[in-house]
């Protein structure tokens, strides 16, 4: 049985006013109570911009990118758009506002971003992303399917919008200039120019592990793409022995260093690598079948242990982040832990490393009735966790 999440049943919808009509939207996973919403006033700039617009097709084909929680293709699907993403819960997130509004999913073709789609498209819509090396890496992907008369916009809120970002543009697409700002938004409207020599994507990118015989590819949209973060380094350095002929979850793996590591050290275990970003999965494979070719690995895309089987696992391994793309919270590690909570047979380990000041011991020990401090130093506290034999869920989810 895979461990899930049922929302609870107050959680509110909130409802997007814009040119294509109403539509009700929420986040995914979807936080009890929460005051965030699933679109910000960059969506809204896009929306009212494409409903303007006389296109040359009634219909142009259209390619939506980095759509957060799908109001973009979810506002636009009579346009029968194509949507790219790296995130699945960006996936699972439009799948579940089209259902919420009785749109037929068939109207939306999704893409990630190591799948795009071919051909060439007559309108673009970018959100951009947080990464600019994931923007860079998406414009390089984006050329191909540009012909001359493309439109090109992209949106951010001002505070992330830089010199730097405009730069790519310019660099990789053509001549780019900014809109007004809106509700503290911007728009930008790049040119494709076809005759720009812009040479290869340099993604993904390749290092030599310190201290090692590895090599780590990184795609573009993967943390520390240039050497190990010191967070994931001290995390190494604390990597249980002795776990030969167990399951081992890297969970929210990354490039999967730390689960590489593990195999390396209990060459007989089973290792299953999971994250919601398509190129961390990707990262993580490519990396596990050059370095330890010989040892076993699975690899899963998906909302951290959602559909994993419940009681399967003897150790997880967790470096959990503390943002959703531009959002900072704990609902992320807090959804870690309790599904962790759930996949652990009883008396498995979960292994936490996080900044001392989020305060995870507290979370630990509420979630599991205990915590031990494995290593700690200035920045931060590698924690464990043991399933008791008695599973009481102090959470707002249910089981």
């Amino acid at each position: 049985m895979a461990a899930s999440i049922t929302l609870p049943e107050h959680t509110m919808l909130e409802t997007l006013t814009a040119p294509q009509g109403q539509f009700q939207l929420n986040r995914f996973p979807t936080e009890p109570k929460t005051q965030l919403r699933a679109w910000d006033a960059a969506d809204e700039y896009l929306l009212k911009w494409v409903s303007e617009q006389q296109f040359t097709r009634n219909t142009p084909r259209t390619l939506v990118i980095n759509d957060s929680f799908g109001a973009l293709s979810v506002a636009l699907a009579k346009k029968k758009p194509t949507m790219l993403s790296d995130s699945y819960l960006a996936h699972q997130g439009t799948l579940n506002n089209l259902r919420k509004n009785n749109i037929d999913a068939s109207q939306i073709a999704f893409h990630n971003s190591l799948s795009w789609p071919t051909g060439q498209f007559d309108l673009v819509i970018i959100k951009i992303p947080k990464s600019l090396a994931m923007l860079e890496d998406q414009l390089h992907r984006l050329r191909p399917l540009l012909h001359s008369k493309t439109d090109i916009i992209a949106a951010a809120m001002c505070k992330h919008l830089h010199t730097s970002t405009l730069k790519l543009f310019e660099r990789i697409i053509g001549p780019t200039r900014t809109s007004l700002a809106k509700k503290k938004a911007r728009l930008v409207f790049s040119q494709f120019d076809d005759a720009l020599k812009i040479g290869p994507s340099p993604y993904p990118k390749r290092y030599a592990m310190e201290q090692s015989d590895y090599t780590i590819i990184n795609h573009a949209n993967v943390f520390s793409r240039e050497r190990l973060d010191i967070g994931t380094r001290f995390f190494l350095q604390h990597i249980p022995s002795n776990l030969n002929n167990k399951k081992i979850i890297d969970l929210g793996c990354g490039n999967g260093v730390v689960g590489l590591l593990a195999s390396a050290q209990n060459p007989e275990a089973e290792l299953l690598f999971v994250d919601e970003s398509y190129m961390a999965v990707a990262s993580a494979k490519e990396n596990f079948q050059l370095n330890l070719p010989n040892h076993r690995a699975e690899f899963k895309v998906t909302d951290c242990l959602t559909d994993i089987a419940r009681s399967s696992a003897d150790i997880i391994l967790n470096n959990p982040p503390f943002h959703q793309n531009n959002t900072v919270g704990d609902h992320i590690a807090w959804q870690m832990f309790l599904q962790s909570k759930l996949t652990l047979k009883i008396g498995g380990e979960l292994w936490v490393i996080g900044n001392r000041h989020l305060g995870y011991h507290a979370k630990l020990k509420r979630l599991f009735g205990n915590c031990t401090i494995i290593a700690s130093n200035k920045k931060f506290t590698i924690l464990k966790s043991i399933k008791p034999s008695k599973l009481g869920l102090n959470s707002p989810y249910k089981s």
